[in-house]
């Protein structure tokens, strides 16, 4: 990655649903009444009616905002022949985080290049607490940076901040892309990943299920996971990356380690991790080499020794005396230190562990922050979140609270057109092709089509950041980290 040159963003590509009929919020209907005297067609600016061999048709229904239209075309129809309702597919996708306006506002997100205009809740869920109950604000005497140029806010990352022979990395947005295994879910929805993740400057975790073949074009934007099963580890493939990462647990269910069933583990699969095909593979919970600081130094020597330009990140889950792991991770060695919160995981997280045992992420950021500034050491590792974090707006938050930057994993599922039905651990389950290693259904996505999905949603984030602090007064995405002062939570406003 060249990080002296001026990084150019791509464009956006539309990119609309790979199904025949895309979920909208509304549905439309036209009656044999329809005169076609183009008036729906000329007041629409969202292109939900079209005009073709002398009929009127509604083509795009999915784009429709309903009541949030300033002149709704089935109120000013001459003859009465449209009229609009709730679609009753919408209120059955996803549940309090997901909501169904947030999964189908990033996939409009996905398809644009842009948040949604109008009609759909974008920002975040119904969920009652975590990052839905927190608001970003402006306070008294901010006048914003309205008139600088988009492309003078700041959003790039230094990875690097130990000021020692590593790799000097600096990402051009402030996310990157969390570990998701070969098995666990397609090699075009990892490939999908990792080329968005190339095209826009940053990096994507590989998972603990090995480095397939196919990533090898892709190093340099690829982070390769050593977890506790060391399924797929290889001194070869960590001499090929920049930065290795430790996963020590995972937010959605620490304690418990990982598990993906026998119907995963394909022929591909069990050769990348040395298994046996159709057996289920267990990651035991924890390294059985790591019950100290000091042991968990003669890991990172390890990596280091073996690639002694590689940053070294570590990947823990949110027990109550996270500072004190965050710290010790900083002492032996690490330059990322990546907090995963208890709102993460695919729906292949068990129920019992999601939510009820790790602490939430919000929680967890501002109390490491403020440990490692009190130490001293703040400003020599970069601190990671992820576990819950769907939106820009969510972004913004968790920095605010004091990461550097974040992880995302669950959103680039649902631009890559998740419904959230839950069956993620399941070989044939994934009803969209993207958490499955049946061969059949792993056609129903291409990876070109996902990496421009992926691309898409990313840019449409980036362009909601530099909104959001330019109407913070800032210019860069540094002067955020920390800023508890611009966030307000609605149970303590007065």
């Amino acid at each position: 990655m060249n990080n002296s040159a001026k990084f150019r963003f791509p464009e956006v590509v539309k990119t609309p649903s790979r199904f025949r009929n895309p979920i909208g919020k509304y549905r439309l209907h036209r009656t044999e009444a329809c005169e076609t005297c183009g008036k729906c067609v000329d007041l629409c600016k969202y292109g939900v009616h079209v005009i073709r061999r002398g009929r009127v048709y509604i083509e795009n229904s999915y784009l429709c905002v309903g009541p949030d239209c300033p002149s709704p075309c089935y109120e000013v129809c001459p003859v009465g022949a449209l009229s609009c309702g709730k679609n009753p597919v919408f209120d059955q996708l996803g549940d309090f985080r997901w909501t169904p306006d947030l999964l189908v506002s990033t996939w409009r997100m996905a398809e644009t290049g842009s948040v949604p205009l109008a009609g759909l809740e974008y920002k975040r869920g119904s969920s009652g607490g975590g990052f839905d109950k927190l608001r970003i604000v402006m306070k008294s005497g901010q006048t914003g940076q309205a008139d600088i140029p988009d492309q003078d806010i700041d959003v790039s990352l230094q990875l690097n901040r130990r000021d020692d022979h590593g790799h000097r990395i600096k990402i051009h947005v402030p996310f990157y892309g969390g570990g998701m295994s070969y098995g666990s879910v397609s090699i075009n929805t990892i490939l999908s990943r990792i080329k968005a993740a190339k095209a826009l400057g940053t990096f994507c975790c590989t998972g603990e299920g090995g480095y397939p073949d196919e990533l090898k074009p892709y190093d340099d934007h690829v982070i390769t996971q050593v977890a506790t099963g060391l399924f797929g580890v290889r001194e070869e493939t960590i001499k090929r990356v920049k930065i290795v990462e430790f996963k020590y647990a995972q937010g959605a269910k620490p304690g418990l380690g990982g598990h993906l069933l026998g119907d995963k583990v394909t022929p591909g699969v069990a050769r990348m991790r040395g298994a046996v095909v159709g057996h289920p593979l267990f990651s035991p919970f924890p390294f059985h080499s790591v019950y100290s600081v000091e042991d968990h130094k003669k890991h990172v020597d390890w990596i280091k020794a073996i690639n002694p330009q590689a940053l070294v990140s570590v990947k823990v889950s949110t027990p109550t005396d996270v500072d004190m792991v965050a710290v010790g991770s900083y002492y032996a060695g690490a330059h990322i230190i990546h907090l995963d919160g208890s709102y993460g995981g695919t729906g292949a997280a068990p129920e019992i562990a999601k939510k009820n045992i790790a602490m939430p992420i919000e929680y967890a950021v501002p109390k490491v922050h403020r440990f490692l500034t009190a130490e001293g050491v703040r400003d020599k590792v970069t601190v990671i979140a992820g576990g819950g974090v769907r939106t820009p707006h969510d972004v913004a938050k968790i920095i605010a609270l004091g990461a550097d930057g974040v992880c995302t994993g669950t959103a680039d599922l649902v631009a890559l057109e998740c419904i959230r039905c839950h069956n993620c651990e399941s070989g044939r389950g994934c009803a969209r092709g993207i958490a499955t290693t049946d061969p059949e259904l792993m056609e129903l996505m291409q990876h070109e089509w996902g990496t421009r999905r992926l691309v898409n949603m990313f840019l449409a984030w980036k362009k909601e950041l530099v909104r959001i602090l330019k109407r913070l007064g800032m210019t860069s995405i540094r002067e955020l980290v920390g800023r508890e002062d611009c966030l307000v939570h609605l149970d303590y406003m007065k």
